[in-house]
């Protein structure tokens, strides 16, 4: 686990595909189980310590995932999440190129079975998704995008490149046919940047990109 940001109110950690956000019930590790430990240990607290995550990645997804330390904290990254003040840009190896070297994608997608399906407007549950990507670089089967969230639903990024039919490598439940690595998939949450809850500075937060990035020169 890679801290990223830490103060009295904030933790942000990169985490590794494969592992999961937050506890499941289960006896599987999580981002969330090792980023306690951390600061119990850092800080030397003997009993349980407050850490609640302001937003998931799916399980195969790597990047920033951004911890509040004090229920305060959390309230308010909450409201910011709602009021869509996070700005979130991703990074994704796809296969094959998209159609244009930059696009907004607009999709109504329905969760349903632990994926997203796209469906048609007015549909019962169907929600609208955009998001902005940007060729960055090509290989020889593959694509590097840059992605933009304009909204942030369920597998959204997955469902909407599968659909455009560029699905991220190793992301088998929407299509792909190219391997990537073990328990994970080629997205990650590259860049994130917001306001913080108490001081009200603007905070920009970067993962290191190497994986993704130079997993394009195996293509």
């Amino acid at each position: 686990m890679e801290i990223l940001f830490l103060d009295n109110h904030l933790l942000a950690a990169e985490k590794p595909g494969g592992l999961l956000t937050q506890p499941s019930g289960t006896s599987a590790d999580s981002l969330e189980a090792q980023a306690k430990h951390f600061l119990q240990q850092r800080f030397c607290k003997p009993g349980a310590v407050f850490l609640q995550a302001v937003h998931r990645l799916d399980r195969p997804v790597t990047g920033i995932v951004l911890f509040a330390r004090t229920s305060k904290a959390l309230s308010r990254l909450n409201q910011s999440s709602r009021q869509r003040d996070f700005r979130k840009v991703y990074l994704a190896r796809v296969e094959g190129r998209p159609p244009q070297n930059t696009a907004m994608l607009e999709d109504w997608l329905v969760h349903d079975d632990f994926r997203a399906r796209v469906a048609a407007a007015g549909s019962a549950g169907a929600r609208l998704c955009r998001l902005q990507y940007t060729l960055l670089a090509e290989g020889r089967d593959s694509s590097l995008l840059e992605i933009i969230l304009e909204t942030g639903r369920y597998h959204q990024i997955r469902a909407q490149l599968a659909r455009l039919g560029n699905p991220i490598l190793g992301d088998t439940r929407y299509g792909a046919r190219q391997r990537w690595l073990p328990d994970a998939i080629a997205l990650q949450h590259y860049r994130l940047s917001f306001r913080h809850p108490i001081s009200q500075e603007e905070i920009t937060l970067q993962a290191n990109d190497q994986t993704v990035r130079l997993g394009l020169n195996r293509s």
